[in-house]
């Protein structure tokens, strides 16, 4: 019976400190309709996109985030000291093979310099921001310029921690339909009125699994870090 009520105690105890846990401040780049952010919790976001009627989509199913239309490459410079976790998906189109095969193939194609905001973000952060971060694209038509962290599925992933193994099922972005797709993002955009194709929204959508083992592997590094003080992911 007295063990019975010590453990009662000390989850009771483990419930009321897990509540004085601040929630991760995290800056969600490039947001588009928030495949990445999907499964994440215990976080408060701020979500930067570009285009009004994608943030749209966003504030659907993230109606407690903070959601910016702004340009993110330029939020990023101005409001990094704010936030203990960085991620960014920059455009990916200018750098990707599908380009580079379309460009060979179709002249109706148009040449375009590869967008280097991509390289100045990983640079930036990797020097200027003390907290942890993720930027992600794809696998690029030349070397990458800075070697990544990891490299899954169709994406690349630059961080400034480890980022372990994981096997998803990704969308197959070549033969997929969008009821295909948006049942495996778990996002339904039948409803939303959109300028961009919606089957390729689904294609710059990154996996919500994919997001959520990153963030749970930011978590895990978190728990490791031994500075005298109680982790923010503290195991009780």
């Amino acid at each position: 019976m007295i063990e019975k009520q010590k453990i009662i105690a000390d989850s009771s105890a483990c419930i009321a400190a897990s509540t004085l846990l601040p929630a991760v401040r995290v800056l969600n780049l490039y947001a588009g309709i928030g495949g990445n952010r999907k499964l994440w919790e215990g976080v408060e976001v701020t979500s930067v996109e570009f285009r009004e009627d994608i943030a749209d989509v966003y504030r659907h199913y993230f109606p407690g985030d903070k959601v910016v239309v702004a340009d993110a490459h330029q939020y990023l410079l101005d409001h990094y000291e704010e936030f203990d976790f960085i991620w960014a998906s920059p455009p990916c189109q200018t750098h990707s093979r599908a380009r580079m095969w379309g460009f060979k193939n179709n002249n109706k194609v148009e040449k375009k310099y590869p967008d280097m905001k991509l390289y100045q973000e990983i640079l930036f952060l990797q020097h200027y921001f003390k907290g942890k971060w993720v930027v992600e694209n794809v696998n690029p038509f030349y070397e990458p310029l800075i070697k990544p962290t990891k490299e899954m599925g169709r994406h690349l992933f630059w961080s400034n921690f480890k980022i372990s193994n994981i096997d998803i099922k990704e969308a197959d972005i070549n033969r997929g339909t969008r009821d295909e797709w948006s049942k495996l993002h778990g996002f339904d955009l039948s409803n939303h009125k959109l300028k961009t194709r919606k089957d390729q929204i689904y294609r710059n959508c990154v996996h919500p699994e994919t997001g959520l083992h990153i963030f749970e592997c930011f978590k895990g590094n978190l728990n490791r870090q031994k500075n005298g003080q109680v982790s923010l992911f503290a195991e009780w």
